[in-house]
């Protein structure tokens, strides 16, 4: 009976003692920081990956995550500079930095850190995109407003001993009573800056033409005056040479008989051939030898 009660008190012992070799134990993998805390306050925190101890029932162990984190934010509206409603989707990048801060500030509760983020995180949208117009808002979409969310949170998560890695925007939309009328006045515009375009172009091509024709005018003028000179010079030419004829008699005389013989080729076209000459005509001469 004695040995069987001191092998159960043996037994009971061992496992006691593997009870307590357990509970000293701590696990912290690669993800996770390791909060060791004693009679309720924080005493370390186990950083680095592997396994080290704690005092059984005097210490308690819990976890926080060291990886990044995504939060994403609700769907909300938010008022534009000229008093345009845009709907935004965001999201959120953070990581725990100090869990020491993050443990005391937040009771180690991811829920309370995203509370703080969505708080401070929309009233930074909020407010860069109610300095905005519509427009700027819209096409400073893929960068330019995220940066500037960012710059306006700047470091009012530190104290709380985590860290805004990004803002980016899923979507930035319009409400949908609200599409139609502003893609009809988006078309309206564009529509006015292509007739600006087209008018300029036609005013441009007017000024082309009108300063063509003026060349073209010019230059026509330059030739008429030009063959009208070379035509004055050729009649001179003409006078000149009939003038140097004129000065033998025999040219003169075979130019009159030339003369002579067009103007009886002429006097006999037609059906009618019969020409009656007086004996004293220039024509009649011809044929009476020119006495």
């Amino acid at each position: 009976m004695k040995k069987t009660v001191k092998k159960i008190l043996m037994i009971f012992i061992l496992l006691f003692v593997l009870f307590l070799g357990l509970s000293s134990l701590v696990i912290t993998k690669e993800n996770e920081y390791k909060v060791i805390r004693q009679f309720g306050k924080i005493d370390h925190v186990q950083t680095q990956a592997g396994i080290s101890f704690k005092i059984p029932f005097v210490q308690t162990e819990s976890s926080l995550p060291k990886q990044i984190l995504v939060y994403d934010l609700s769907p909300s509206d938010v008022i534009t500079k000229d008093k345009k409603t845009m709907i935004t989707d965001s999201y959120v990048l953070w990581q725990i930095t100090d869990p020491i801060k993050f443990a005391q500030t937040l009771n180690s509760s991811i829920g309370n850190a995203e509370s703080r983020i969505d708080t401070v995180v929309y009233n930074s949208i909020k407010n860069i995109i109610s300095s905005l117009p519509q427009e700027e808002v819209i096409s400073g979409r893929d960068g330019e407003l995220s940066a500037a969310i960012m710059n306006s949170v700047g470091d009012k998560f530190s104290q709380y001993g985590l860290e805004l890695l990004a803002i980016e925007t899923k979507q930035l939309d319009l409400p949908n009573d609200n599409k139609e009328a502003v893609y009809e006045r988006m078309i309206s515009e564009r529509g006015n800056i292509a007739a600006t375009y087209t008018a300029e172009g036609a005013a441009e091509a007017q000024k082309i033409r009108n300063t063509t024709d003026k060349e073209v005018s010019i230059l026509l003028s330059e030739a008429e005056k030009q063959a009208e000179i070379l035509k004055a010079e050729g009649e001179a030419e003409y006078m000149r040479i009939l003038s140097e004829a004129y000065k033998d008699d025999g040219r003169t005389d075979f130019y009159s008989f030339v003369r002579s013989l067009d103007a009886l080729k002429e006097s006999v076209k037609g059906e009618n051939k019969t020409v009656i000459l007086d004996k004293n005509s220039p024509i009649a001469k011809i044929f009476y030898g020119g006495n």
